[in-house]
């Protein structure tokens, strides 16, 4: 089937071995995506998923990137990477109580939150990526604005205007790595903050300890 992420060890079509074929944006995409699928069945935990999708992103052959999902069922995806059809915009509102969006959900290219006193926590790193470019158009009165990362995802917050708000940790922590996602923010944040942070790490208990 086209498209589709073929265990480690397969053979081209001619019988041989995979060629070490220097692999192009596309191809890394397309494992990446794949990732994202498989982290949303919950076949790989969160700091799986960072390991994997940074190694996809360094992948120089297209042997790296099959070894990359060897332990992982073949998933079709298209030539630009995308598992799911995303829509062209999802509102969200939101007015007291704390909203979120996590997991595998299917991004679209454009997405309007509006949300007032409010904690609005918005979770990239399992997503499905439809786009290379997705534009939130904010309009958000008190309350936090939480987005959670992952590796070749860059948040430009340029666009949007703030009102006793403050930005923290938005900048790319490695400005040289290859971009599969872009968030563009626009439109007006006022009396609160906004965030760009990694998934935290668990803290795993000392086993043995005296």
């Amino acid at each position: 089937m086209p498209g589709e992420i073929a265990p480690a060890g397969s053979r081209s079509g001619n019988g041989g071995p995979l060629p070490a074929l220097r692999a192009s944006h596309a191809d890394r995409d397309r494992v990446v995506a794949a990732l994202g699928v498989a982290a949303g069945d919950g076949r790989l935990t969160a700091e799986e998923l960072d390991e994997r999708v940074e190694a996809a992103l360094s992948a120089r052959t297209l042997g790296d990137l099959t070894d990359i999902t060897a332990d992982l069922p073949p998933v079709s995806v298209s030539t630009t990477g995308v598992v799911a059809e995303g829509r062209d915009v999802l509102r969200i509102e939101q007015k007291f109580t704390r909203t979120e969006r996590v997991g595998s959900w299917v991004l679209p290219r454009r997405l309007e939150l509006h949300a007032e006193w409010c904690n609005v926590t918005l979770d990239f790193t399992q997503a499905v990526i439809t786009h290379d470019t997705l534009e939130v158009d904010v309009d958000m009165q008190g309350g936090h604005l939480t987005l959670i990362v992952g590796p070749g995802i860059v948040v430009d917050p340029y666009g949007l205007a703030l009102e006793f708000s403050k930005i923290k940790g938005h900048r790319n922590p490695d400005p040289h790595a290859p971009t599969r996602l872009r968030i563009e923010l626009v439109g007006r944040k006022s009396f609160g903050r906004l965030t760009v942070r990694h998934p935290r790490r668990r803290l795993l208990g000392r086993s043995g300890a005296a």
